[in-house]
């Protein structure tokens, strides 16, 4: 499907407040219970009544959100790639509807500095998008998210250190310094730890 259908497939959901959970999916999370810990104190704040939770589908990393979320009594979504499918990314079962966008990028800016499909589908079914760390595909999100007007909250938070260190020394990178990840760029002054 293409990112209008499925920002209208969330939509169609009913006239509920979208929020977008955003940071590390397959890179982790050093302090996973810390994460928890933010990711519930969020949802305490929202009325699954009026609120859809919203992630990436699958299960690593934020996707933690799902089971949190279902269990609170939201309903829940996802947005992902194509390519996560034609590379048989497991989703979340506690994802109640996933919606796949056609995009063979993981996301975040293209080479043309527009969105991919996938990212423009997180922003535009937004209304509110809240960050625990995350990549280059998170921080692109959050930008754009800002740059309309979505209401944008972010938790400083490192991925896990151990599987930064070896999916680099597997793909040839060097060892990364930091593990703070490229959202926090955008959040320097972030007071939320």
């Amino acid at each position: 499907m293409d990112a209008q259908a499925a920002v209208d497939g969330i939509r169609a959901l009913g006239g509920r407040c979208v929020v977008t959970f955003l940071g590390f999916s397959d890179a982790g999370y050093e302090d996973e219970a810390k994460a928890r810990e933010v990711l519930l104190a969020e949802l305490k704040t929202l009325d699954p009544r009026h609120t859809i939770v919203c992630s990436g589908a699958t299960t690593e990393g934020i996707g933690m959100v799902y089971p949190l979320a279902l269990r609170e009594g939201f309903r829940t979504v996802g947005i992902v790639s194509s390519r996560a499918r034609a590379e048989g990314v497991r989703f979340s079962r506690d994802c109640e509807c996933v919606f796949v966008v056609d995009d063979d990028t993981w996301g975040g800016k293209q080479a043309n500095e527009h969105l991919s499909s996938t990212s423009q589908a997180m922003v535009n079914a937004s209304d509110v998008m809240i960050a625990i760390g995350g990549g280059a595909i998170a921080r692109d999100e959050l930008e754009e998210g800002r740059s309309n007007g979505k209401l944008v909250r972010f938790y400083k938070a490192d991925m896990n250190h151990a599987r930064a260190k070896a999916n680099a020394i597997k793909d040839g990178r060097p060892v990364p310094c930091s593990f703070c990840g490229d959202a926090q760029t955008l959040f320097q002054d972030a007071s939320r730890e």
